[in-house]
């Protein structure tokens, strides 16, 4: 079993930064494709961005140049960066975990004001 945790969603103006962690339990971090994902209110939820375990990076279109997923294994923490938000940023976004099972965490709100 994986627990998985977010922090630091939160309101930000248009423009603005926020840095979204994730805390993962377990000794086989290292192994996992985290990602990030989000959910707006009557929406599929999509992919943000991905990382696996040999540190290789994917984006959505709509992030790239904007969003930077990173991960520190020591930490067990995989981390998102967004800076200049949208308006069409805001969601709640999930941290997930892929390997041969796949977990999800609570998901944390980010709404970006206009």
């Amino acid at each position: 079993q994986v627990q998985l945790v977010e922090s630091g969603g939160g309101l930000v103006q248009l423009g603005g930064s926020l840095k979204l962690s994730c805390a993962a339990s377990g000794s086989i971090f290292g192994r996992y494709t985290m990602g990030w994902y989000r959910q707006a209110p009557g929406e599929q939820r999509d992919v943000v961005a991905r990382i696996t375990a040999t540190g290789s990076t994917h984006y959505a279109e709509s992030v790239k140049g904007r969003f930077t997923i990173s991960r520190d294994n020591a930490k067990n923490t995989v981390y998102l960066q967004m800076n200049s938000l949208k308006p069409e940023d805001t969601a709640v976004y999930y941290c997930n975990a892929a390997w041969i099972n796949t977990y999800w965490g609570q998901g944390t709100q980010v709404t970006v004001s206009s």
